[in-house]
């Protein structure tokens, strides 16, 4: 297998990227919330590929990135109540699930009769897309359950020589996914909290709800069980331990305060209590927690309100059940 060219995000490196785009190939690219593996939305082998890098079960659907509604409008159907949201939000950290068309292949869906569409808000990513002259499906540049990359190197770390090139721009802005909304008869429902605060959807929509259940497949992607997980277990917490368990070499993710003097490997989502600040730290201090080689990760809940929602989301997802209480 031949080594993923790293490059420095530019406009020459974009062209490079979308020519391995439109050949049937994989590139790995930056938005404001993560990075994406990419790949030709309607080209169904090329898509079969993020699979097998990721390893990803076909049952999970994918989001397609667009770079204007009036693409998106050739993949789906739009309401007016979806354009209304696309005109306020889009470009932006906000994922609309709506009725697919015909142009949409299955693998895309993971055959449902929706598609997931977004447009990110991020120059590298939307010259990409118009480069690449197709809507591009993206998950997340890692490895399934893993932790999201919000570095080109998470990316290359974790999906190893997988992409045919991997375009590395810094550090995502948002640092979580996006939000994922979708309609039933006319009513808003999340389907997973993100990159954009529900509160702010809601002077739009109106009330939004989050009890919609779907069927035995996912109706989006970040909706199992399990997900966003880093490779120590992880914990939520409520205070910080006395004292480490016997042999036991664990790392800690405050909120907003160093944790006890017994904590010497810790990371501080952000001092000053901003959930913007810490949605934009999570995983990267998940990451290097990670990279510290620990055995177990405890972290602090922050308030579910606003971007905290999506922060708490990701925590409980990558959690390990406590079955036997003590040990750290």
């Amino acid at each position: 297998m031949r080594m993923s060219l790293f490059v420095k995000a530019s406009p020459a490196a974009v062209k490079k990227a979308a020519a391995f785009i439109r050949g049937g190939g994989t590139a790995v690219f930056p938005t404001e919330t993560v990075y994406g593996l990419g790949a030709d939305a309607l080209n169904a082998k090329a898509v079969a590929r993020i699979f097998e890098i990721k390893k990803r079960p076909r049952f999970d659907p994918l989001i397609v990135h667009v770079a204007s509604i009036r693409q998106a409008k050739t993949l789906a159907r739009v309401s007016a109540g979806a354009e209304a949201l696309m005109k306020r939000f889009w470009p932006g950290p906000l994922t609309l699930v709506l009725p697919k068309k015909k142009i949409m292949p299955d693998i895309v869906t993971a055959g449902l009769a929706t598609v997931a569409l977004r447009m990110p808000n991020n120059p590298t990513a939307l010259a990409l897309i118009k480069a690449a002259g197709t809507p591009i499906a993206a998950p997340s540049a890692n490895s399934f359950g893993s932790l999201s990359p919000t570095t080109a190197a998470h990316a290359r770390n974790q999906l190893k020589n997988g992409p045919d090139i991997i375009l590395d721009a810094g550090r995502t802005r948002i640092g979580v996914e996006s939000t994922v909304l979708t309609f039933r008869k006319g009513k808003g429902f999340i389907l997973r909290h993100g990159g954009l605060p529900r509160e702010e959807i809601e002077r739009v929509t109106g009330s939004l709800d989050t009890a919609l259940k779907g069927g035995k497949k996912p109706a989006s992607p970040g909706q199992l069980i399990k997900h966003y997980s880093p490779r120590a277990p992880l914990r939520i917490i409520r205070a910080t331990p006395l004292k480490p368990g016997k042999g036991l070499r664990y790392g800690y993710l405050a909120f907003t305060t160093r944790p006890s003097a017994a904590v010497k490997i810790f990371r501080i989502l952000s001092g000053s209590g901003n959930l913007e600040e810490a949605a934009a730290n999570l995983f990267s201090h998940l990451h290097e927690l990670d990279a510290a080689g620990v055995d177990i990760i405890l972290a602090e809940p922050v308030p579910a309100k606003g971007l905290g929602r999506a922060i708490m989301d990701r925590l409980k997802r990558a959690s390990t059940p406590e079955k036997k209480r003590g040990g750290v």
